[in-house]
């Protein structure tokens, strides 16, 4: 399975928080983008985070993963897709990507989307809630990679996911589809948790 790294997306700019980054907001006492990467390294699995920059705020926050600059990040997605993609080592067969702002995507969660891949030959394994909406994380075998270093604007690799075979991987209750992109997104999930 140490085939597989996670490639955590941590580029964006937090354009919809109203000048708050929502990955270093506050969740059990840490910034957000500290416990994803906590819990994507307890995975036993490599962790490599895409940043705007070495120099970013958020650098401090990713521990021991290994960080990936995206200087074009305001591109969107596919940027740091891209970028994410062209920094793995050669021998990786998968990765699993995850934006970064997804914080009830457990370690667990991780390990049961790595736990369906079967090698070269495996489909792209896409999390859905337990209601059967499509959601994060993704992962692509290594034959998508070339797809993936050709990625443009904000849509991720959404086209990508239309033209190959995907298999969904339940996820316990809304993990895969709960995203905080706004003030009122963390107000309604706190309020929730």
């Amino acid at each position: 399975m140490t085939a597989i790294t996670i490639l955590l997306l941590a580029a964006g700019a937090s354009s919809r928080m109203q000048g708050r980054d929502k990955l270093m907001e506050d969740v059990d006492g840490q910034p957000l983008l500290a416990l994803m990467c906590r819990r994507a390294a307890l995975t036993g699995l490599p962790v490599f985070v895409t940043l705007p920059s070495e120099t970013h705020p958020r650098a401090a926050a990713t521990g021991s993963t290994i960080p990936v600059p995206v200087p074009d990040a305001a591109e969107g997605m596919a940027a740091s897709i891209r970028r994410g993609i062209a920094a793995l080592p050669e021998q990786t067969k998968a990765v699993m990507i995850l934006p970064a702002d997804m914080p009830d995507i457990t370690t667990q969660d991780m390990l049961h989307l790595a736990a369906h891949f079967h090698g070269a030959d495996s489909p792209v394994l896409r999390a859905a809630s337990e209601d059967g909406i499509q959601g994060h994380p993704v992962l692509f075998p290594r034959g998508c990679f070339a797809a993936l270093k050709t990625l443009s604007g904000d849509q991720g690799a959404r086209s990508l996911l239309t033209s190959e075979p995907v298999q969904m991987v339940p996820l316990p209750k809304k993990h895969a589809v709960t995203d905080l992109d706004t003030p009122e997104d963390w107000a309604a999930w706190r309020l929730h948790r």
